[in-house]
């Protein structure tokens, strides 16, 4: 049966029971997300502070082990929707579509902060193949395919680990990484999310869009057309257009829109700079130009979104 609730609006656990879309795949579309590895590194880290988790139904070829503290809502991974509280870790599989959404903290006057490590299954059959001292992440891998929720005995043993990852340098993250990975193997009280592994697109699809993806996130501030990025992943501009839709759900203008303005977010956050020239920074040629695309998508002026975040980590 069909429900006339949006789904933008199904924003509690009980919205979501109460309705007939109980299964996101079907009602939503994750987006593909490129996660990219730094020069020199074999491993990914965002630490992410912010006023509040926003709705992002996504997935991605990559682990995703995610400490969330200071901050309270719903997290969705594939059927699976909990309520989350500040502590919250979660490790994800390859493609298992994952969100979480937020907006209340706990402790008022400091942002959410949200903690990522990004891994891939090549990266992890390497450590397994060199180390055999390693086995028991065979099992941890396997049981990440549909989402693993670690116990708060669990959590509070690596949680030191994991938030001194930040002030390492690459070298000492790596075992530190490798450490926490080994602990939470031996957590008895992890329980599974979601109901099964969730794969949207095959491996040759997963390629030709990660492709597409990886040279539109290398050089967001570049201007690229759609006939070059047709090109090459050998494919009509017509057909390219139609694909890049399919698996991303916008425009390839819509998407660089959003990579800019993501950009130009953490800049306004973590930097002091004038929006001026961050306007310049992630590829706008005027700041009246930014400052319509910023309110557009973000529903505030830069100004003002730098403003609602300083507020609240004062």
């Amino acid at each position: 049966m069909e429900t006339d609730v949006p789904w933008r609006y199904l924003r509690t656990a009980q919205d979501w029971y109460d309705s007939d879309q109980f299964n996101p795949p079907k009602v939503m579309k994750p987006q593909f997300e490129q996660v990219t590895v730094p020069v020199g590194e074999s491993w990914s880290l965002l630490w992410r502070e912010l006023p509040e988790l926003p709705f992002l139904w996504h997935y991605h070829p990559e682990f995703e082990l995610t400490l969330t503290l200071n901050a309270q809502g719903q997290r969705y991974v594939g059927d699976s929707l909990e309520d989350f509280a500040s502590g919250d870790l979660v490790l994800t599989g390859p493609n298992q579509p994952h969100t979480w959404a937020a907006t209340e903290r706990p402790d008022a006057s400091l942002p959410m902060l949200a903690v990522v490590m990004w891994f891939s299954t090549d990266w992890l059959e390497r450590a397994l193949a060199s180390w055999p001292e390693l086995t028991a992440l065979h099992t941890l891998s396997a049981q990440a395919g549909r989402g693993l929720k670690f116990s708060d005995a669990a959590r509070a043993q690596v949680q030191p680990l994991i938030l001194a990852l930040q002030a390492q340098e690459p070298a000492l993250r790596l075992p530190t990484l490798l450490h926490i990975l080994t602990l939470l193997s031996k957590d008895a009280e992890a329980r599974p999310l979601a109901t099964h592994a969730y794969t949207p697109a095959g491996d040759k699809v997963g390629a030709r869009i990660g492709k597409i993806l990886h040279r539109l996130h290398a050089q967001p501030t570049d201007t690229v057309s759609a006939p070059a990025l047709a090109a090459e992943v050998a494919m009509s501009v017509g057909a390219f257009h139609r694909f890049f839709k399919r698996h991303t759900g916008m425009t390839v203008l819509d998407y660089v829109g959003q990579l800019r303005i993501g950009q130009a977010c953490q800049l306004l956050i973590n930097t002091s700079r004038p929006i001026k020239v961050i306007a310049s920074d992630v590829g706008y040629g005027t700041l009246a130009h930014f400052n319509r695309q910023f309110l557009q998508r973000k529903g505030m002026t830069p100004r003002a979104f730098r403003a609602s975040y300083q507020g609240a980590t004062a």
